[in-house]
């Protein structure tokens, strides 16, 4: 017994050239996003993968990748304000559960619990959120070694004393062991502009070749509709 089988697939070129465009204009997307995203603290650059068969499926073909590596690392001297020397991530709890975010820049509340810049609860390792047994008389009273130990001085017995450990993970949500917390620094992007723009030329030459493409079958198109017409 023989068995035979395929995928046949008809459709016109301009069919193909609009997918085609669609396509490198999503992806040109990703990459202004990257450009925008160039002086904000903790982005991270996003790469645009292209699976097989994106001449069939078009943008469904899409995805993005994260990448970790660390950002451009800056002195602010304000005690809380972290960066991550390495890769991992801050835990805090959003609207939608446990959240990751390599912003730092965090800040106190009233109550003494340590918040993001959207006033959430930043997590500790135990998952509960950071919370300072009282009201430091300053900030530079609060010390966060490389592990994210986080202490704060008692003026009364003039000791530190320790509060919690920040949470660190991997995207998978596993602890780093040595996270390399940086006390009084906030990391920027690691978007790299040449890099950006060297990629965004080959995508927009590809467009423009799916363009004139589309012009072309178009223009054709429309003179033997003309023609047609005429008989």
């Amino acid at each position: 017994m023989k068995i035979k089988g395929g995928i046949d697939f008809f459709e016109n070129g301009l069919t193909t050239n609009v997918r085609a465009m669609h396509l490198q204009t999503e992806i040109l997307g990703i990459l202004n996003a990257n450009i925008n995203g160039f002086d904000k603290v903790g982005y991270q650059r996003k790469d645009p993968v292209v699976s097989s068969f994106a001449e069939y499926i078009g943008v469904h073909a899409l995805s993005t990748a994260v990448s970790d590596e660390v950002g451009r690392i800056s002195t602010t001297n304000n005690p809380l304000d972290l960066a991550i020397g390495g890769k991992g991530y801050f835990q805090y709890s959003g609207p939608d559960g446990t959240k990751l975010t390599r912003d730092g820049r965090f800040k106190l509340d009233r109550n003494g619990y340590l918040l993001t810049g959207e006033n959430f609860n930043v997590l500790s390792n135990n998952g509960m959120p950071v919370k300072l047994p009282f009201a430091p008389e300053k900030l530079e009273d609060i010390k966060i070694n490389r592990n994210g130990d986080l202490s704060v001085l008692n003026k009364k017995t003039g000791k530190l004393e320790y509060v919690a450990t920040l949470a660190v993970v991997t995207d998978q949500g596993v602890a780093v062991l040595e996270p390399n917390v940086k006390q009084g620094y906030n990391e920027y992007s690691n978007v790299s502009m040449n890099t950006e723009v060297l990629e965004i030329i080959p995508v927009k030459r590809n467009f423009e070749a799916n363009r004139q493409m589309f012009i072309l079958q178009n223009n054709n198109l429309s003179k033997a509709i003309s023609e047609l017409g005429k008989t």
